[in-house]
């Protein structure tokens, strides 16, 4: 009784195990609650799944909602979450710096302006390949790094492991935000708070709890700004300018 027991009990480990490694692909995302708020995390790595930008359609319209990405690509690979890509104009169109699929679209914008883009530093998301990083937009624009994907967006959260200095005592009001970090260079985290937070309580979250070196807001306003199949979350109600989806593979 014991052995066959135990060959059961082998079996069903066999069986969950690949399991249990679907599921965890296939959701890159998990609850993460700091200082008394709570957030949906995703830790995106490079070597195993893609982070692209979409801004619009192949007829030329803007793709506006969250569920209107491809839900898979022509390499086999699938929407795994999506969420705000940046700040936008009233048409839907980047604010700054946007480059897709190589092409830059819309120059960096290094003018003076009020609201939360112009607020200095502000920084560049960008991808190459298997490789991300996020830069502040001048040292972006002097080192002009190749890149497949990039969106301009501000204020910086973390700037080298330290926490913007506007929000090291006050950390401005509170909404729900977006925002993405950068581990090390194959390894990306976004996260989207699930109640209202503010910029000083974002950017300790991102140093210290997920260890990011660097961090950018990309935008908020609604805790309806993320997508994901998978995870049964609908996404936005208003229309979006650049949005970022990550894919994985089959």
């Amino acid at each position: 009784m014991a052995e066959n027991f135990s060959k059961f009990v082998l079996a069903l480990l066999v069986f969950l195990v690949p399991e249990v490694s679907i599921r965890a692909e296939s959701a890159p995302c998990q609850p993460v609650t700091y200082e008394h708020s709570g957030y949906t995390v995703c830790e995106v790595d490079l070597r195993r799944q893609s982070v692209k930008l979409f801004w619009k359609k192949p007829d030329g319209h803007p793709y506006e909602y969250l569920s209107s990405l491809p839900r898979a690509l022509g390499n086999h690979s699938r929407l795994l979450f999506a969420t705000n890509g940046g700040m936008y104009h009233p048409d839907n169109s980047p604010v700054g710096l946007y480059v897709e699929e190589g092409r830059e679209l819309v120059r960096a914008n290094t003018s003076a302006g009020p609201g939360n883009f112009h607020m200095r530093p502000n920084g560049v998301f960008y991808v190459t390949g298997e490789v991300a990083g996020i830069l502040e937009t001048r040292s972006f624009i002097k080192q002009k790094p190749q890149v497949d994907f990039a969106t301009q967006s501000g204020p910086m959260l973390v700037i080298d492991g330290e926490v913007n200095a506007r929000f090291v005592r006050y950390g401005g009001s509170k909404k729900y935000r977006v925002a993405v970090g950068s581990r090390d260079r194959n390894l990306v985290v976004f996260a989207v708070s699930e109640s209202e937070v503010s910029f000083g309580e974002f950017a300790r979250l991102f140093r210290d709890k997920l260890r990011c070196k660097n961090a950018l807001f990309l935008d908020g306003g609604s805790a309806t700004s993320f997508y994901s199949p998978v995870l049964g979350r609908s996404g936005n109600f208003l229309p979006l300018g650049p949005i970022i989806g990550v894919y994985g593979a089959d």
